[in-house]
């Protein structure tokens, strides 16, 4: 099966910091895919040049055989890019039934049609009883949900979902966790930011390790997480040698 997302040499700069630094990596359709690593590593910078949103110093972004590295963000929303983000921030007047139609309006111009659709997205995503309250009276665990619905509501063919289980208390990751199984199931293609390891490993076929801007290993999560340079950047200098030994700091 041909990659849905292919990333070529992608750098990007910020004055003397470079935050992104040759990353170059494939995506499968319809996989869930871990993009995992310390903070600061360039995770969230790297969904930014995915979504368009920022533009990469120097190589390309290809999405469905298209190279989209180029394109303005609401050209690859309409293509079936989709993102949410790490700090949510939903248009706190409106209700959450306003707040989906926004991301439905990509594909649904006429209102009554995008309330609709955000009806069947509140349904997917466990919102179908709140679809007329407020957004800003939502506790942390919905806001996420809503997060998710709003990208959802654009049609993407990819969905990038950064952080999106932070913040959450196990017995809410876990009642999370189906929604994002049945998007794969339907067949959206998945790529995740993630601290929750138990959820990566639940969830992800494959995943990517990022650490100062480099792409470090690569792999099934179980492989990746026994992984010498993946322990040393999360742990530090000494760690891989030391869990290995059982000795102190183990």
């Amino acid at each position: 099966m041909n990659p849905v997302l292919v990333l070529k040499g992608l750098h990007k700069r910020f004055g003397g910091i470079t935050a992104v630094d040759g990353v170059s990596l494939e995506v499968s359709a319809g996989a869930v895919t871990g993009l995992v690593g310390p903070n600061g590593a360039g995770k969230t910078t790297l969904f930014s040049l995915i979504s368009g949103s920022e533009r990469p110093t120097s190589g390309a972004v290809v999405f469905d055989g298209r190279d989209v590295t180029r394109l303005k963000p609401h050209v690859r929303a309409r293509l079936g890019i989709g993102r949410t983000f790490q700090i949510t921030q939903p248009f706190a007047g409106l209700s959450v039934r306003d707040n989906i139609a926004i991301g439905a309006y990509l594909r649904h111009p006429r209102r009554d049609d995008a309330l609709a659709r955000a009806a069947e997205i509140a349904a997917e995503t466990g919102l179908a009883g709140r679809l007329d309250a407020p957004a800003a009276h939502l506790a942390v665990s919905a806001r996420k949900r809503l997060e998710v619905a709003r990208a959802l509501a654009t049609g993407p063919k990819l969905l990038l979902l950064d952080e999106v289980l932070a913040g959450l208390n196990p017995t809410e990751v876990r009642e999370f966790t189906p929604l994002l199984e049945n998007l794969a199931a339907r067949g959206v293609t998945i790529v995740m930011i993630e601290h929750v390891m138990q959820a990566v490993m639940s969830l992800c076929s494959h995943v990517f390790v990022l650490a100062e801007g480099s792409l470090i290993a690569a792999g099934a999560p179980a492989a990746v997480t026994r992984n010498p340079a993946v322990i040393e950047a999360w742990l530090g200098r000494g760690a891989a040698e030391r869990i290995v030994a059982g000795g102190p700091g183990a």
